[in-house]
């Protein structure tokens, strides 16, 4: 089976701070893959220039067999790609809007259709559907975050650190409803520092000053010396 996503030599970065060194990557249709790494490592600026918000310097990035580094993000978007940033929602929208948002492309008539499919996935979401999303905990957040992207049936959803300010009980919430709320061939790019994500994931790329410094398996992640060192104290 084609890839869905294949990033080839890419380099990106700030005005003239280069952050990026030549990053490879694949993931399939479907499938879950982690992008692990401390603060700084490069994770954040990745996803930034998948989607568009930072510029390509170098490389290529194939979605489903196009070549997109030129792309606009909207145009990114139309074709399947999604993405959740760390913050994820607009604090004073509501519920109601920021889920519409997500889906801004959309006829009117698809968008009110989806939404009551994704406030049955999320009931704590419909209960406040029309308060301020900065009314929201950390963990709601998240989830109309997620709730935000699932809108528009994203065959490639990109997720920047979905743990970030969330207690052990969030994230756990948060693995556990990507675990269940995610399907229909949806591929995940999940950029975290938090080794739990591993539990989701098919395979892994570690991620250091702009490289990646080792990929493979969920199961060869979890037996490297490298990831128990830096993520298990092992």
């Amino acid at each position: 089976m084609a890839d869905l996503l294949e990033v080839a030599g890419v380099q990106s970065g700030y005005g003239m701070m280069q952050a990026l060194w030549g990053i490879d990557l694949n993931v399939a249709p479907g499938e879950t893959v982690l992008l692990l790494g401390a603060n700084s490592a490069g994770k954040t600026t990745l996803l930034r220039t998948l989607i568009g918000l930072l510029p390509c310097w170098h490389g290529s990035i194939t979605f489903d067999g196009e070549r997109i580094e030129t792309l606009r993000p909207d145009q990114r978007i139309r074709r399947g790609i999604a993405f959740m940033s760390e913050l994820g929602v607009f604090p004073t929208l509501t519920i109601d809007e920021n889920i519409a948002l997500g889906g801004y492309f959309l006829p009117d008539a698809q968008v009110r259709q989806r939404k009551e499919r994704l406030f049955g996935l999320f009931p704590d979401l419909a209960a406040k559907r029309r308060d301020a999303a900065g009314s929201l905990s950390g963990g709601q957040r998240k989830m109309l975050g997620i709730a935000k992207v699932l809108i528009a049936e994203p065959r490639l959803l990109l997720m920047d650190e979905p743990s970030s300010g969330l207690a052990p009980v969030f994230v756990k919430q948060v693995i556990d409803v990507l675990r269940n709320s995610i399907g229909h061939g949806t591929a995940l790019l999940i950029a975290e520092q938090n080794v739990a994500f591993l539990e989701l994931a098919d395979r892994g790329y570690l991620i250091d000053h702009g490289k990646v410094r080792l990929s493979g398996t969920r199961a060869e992640l979890e037996a490297s010396d490298a990831v128990r060192e830096a993520y298990f104290g092992l």
